[in-house]
């Protein structure tokens, strides 16, 4: 075994407890120190009165066996298979995703289905005769598809996540989060001039916890302790000490004040831009100037109550109409008819996007329940008077921001943070990058096995260009 030592992990979300998990079952003394009030980061399940609600939607899906394997260790039969249905609102009408054909065709009308297909011919031509590297999103997605299509269904849901046009993003968050689309194809067939052969589809089915992904981190967390490991809650890392090329201590601050807390190695999953921030001494000014180019956006959900047994069939929707401020709506009893305390009510959550201090970040909690309420009205799923109960949960950091630049920045960052011989980055916040839960998970067990004596490199995780959610029908 190895020498035990002490290591201290910041952040109790998948990445961090995946790590804590790895190295309490492998007699370590670990300390976990988590800023919010319960664990899970952006993965946890609030409890509200006897309903659950995510933050945002998280289905457990993976391509990577050891991942399947610790979801199943942990808590084994109390996954359920679930399906998917998603659509999408656009001008009042609802579009199935991955779409079908009639349905996209009389939606669209012929006509826009035609302009569009021809729109498509025409980009094809006009980029074969003229071909450019995409530099970014807009012209990525307009490259590949038209711009009739890109104006249709990306370019308004875009701007309401990240907050900027579509032209400031870079095109390598295109090329890693959508490929092979399916809308195009989709299109073409409804009008009669797609390839003989199926195509590949959307993954239509996922598995998920009983009660949420918080029963999965709530597990994960009980395990830590049972093996000596101490999860610290509503405990806020304030400063780091450095000293050379080391990491000496950290300053926490909890209920009781202010306090230093020394160990061999700490592994962080914090937004990686605070964690330069509360650096002492200061990072160089070079990686400060860099730093300020990480921004992140965050998540908050207006989740009501409905008193109604069945309000859609879907699981989410994605929202692309200009006149709703929300970007997406989950319906939880859909992920999991356990999320409803009660079989003939329906839990709901309309997700919307901010950056601190723009215009949805300042709204109180009850102007954002009203802004809910007005945008459940538009998308015509019920009777705002239904709505029995309504809570706000803020998600602070949830997405690192891919604007054009980032990159650049984000080497000078890693590459200082890299010099330290006992600090490994994690997660999407730690380490700046939008990976999905599994790409945390892997994170979290590879820098425990680092300390253990491996050499395993995290930045390969999701390292591609593209994380596909496919299944190959031909």
């Amino acid at each position: 075994m190895s020498q035990r030592k002490k290591i201290i992990i910041i952040g109790a979300g998948p990445a961090g407890l995946a790590a804590a998990w790895e190295l309490a079952r492998k007699g370590q003394e670990i300390i976990v120190l988590e800023k919010q009030d319960q664990v899970g980061g952006i993965s946890k399940t609030i409890n509200h009165n006897g309903y659950r609600f995510d933050t945002g939607g998280h289905r457990f899906w993976t391509k990577d066996k050891e991942v399947q394997d610790f979801w199943q260790q942990i808590l084994g039969d109390e996954f359920l298979t679930r399906p998917r249905l998603s659509r999408i609102f656009y001008k009042n009408k609802f579009f199935y995703y991955p779409l079908k054909a009639l349905n996209a065709l009389i939606n669209l009308g012929v006509v826009e289905s035609l302009c569009v297909i021809l729109n498509y011919a025409y980009t094809k031509i006009v980029r074969f005769l003229k071909p450019r590297v995409a530099v970014n999103y807009e012209q990525w997605i307009s490259d590949r598809f038209g711009k009739r299509l890109y104006q249709i269904f990306f370019e308004t849901y875009t701007q309401k996540v990240w907050g900027i046009t579509p032209d400031k993003i870079g095109a390598e968050w295109a090329a890693q989060r959508i490929q092979n689309l399916s809308l195009i194809r989709a299109i073409i067939d409804a009008l009669g001039l797609s390839k003989k052969g199926k195509v590949k589809t959307l993954i239509d089915e996922f598995q998920y916890p009983k009660f949420g992904p918080g029963q999965m981190y709530d597990q994960v967390a009980e395990e830590i302790k049972k093996k000596g490991g101490q999860i610290r809650i509503k405990t806020e890392v304030v400063g780091v000490n450095i000293l050379d090329n080391t990491i000496k201590s950290i300053i926490i601050k909890d209920k009781n004040g202010q306090n230093e807390l020394s160990a061999d190695s700490f592994i962080s999953s914090m937004p990686l831009s605070e964690l330069i921030q509360n650096m002492l001494p200061n990072a160089p000014t070079p990686v400060l100037m860099a730093n300020k180019k990480l921004w992140y956006r965050n998540l908050i959900t207006v989740n009501f109550i409905i008193d109604k047994k069945d309000v859609m069939p879907d699981t989410w929707i994605y929202i692309h109409d200009q006149k709703i401020k929300a970007g997406r709506l989950q319906n939880f009893k859909n992920w999991s008819p356990f999320m409803s305390l009660d079989e003939n009510k329906t839990n709901v959550g309309l997700e919307y996007f901010s950056t601190r201090g723009d215009e949805i970040d300042n709204l109180s909690d009850n102007d954002l329940i009203k802004l809910g309420k007005e945008d459940w009205a538009k998308l015509g799923l019920g009777n705002k008077d239904n709505i029995e109960d309504a809570f706000v949960v803020r998600v602070y950091d949830a997405y690192p921001v891919y604007q054009i630049g980032y990159y650049e920045a984000l080497n000078e960052v890693v590459n200082y943070v890299k010099q330290f011989d006992n600090l490994q980055i994690i997660g999407r916040g730690g380490m700046y990058r939008y990976n999905n839960m599994d790409h945390s998970i892997l994170t979290g067990l590879y820098a425990a096995r680092n300390i253990l004596g491996g050499n395993y490199d995290i930045f390969k995780v999701n390292a591609d260009e593209s994380y596909l959610e496919y299944k190959d029908d031909r």
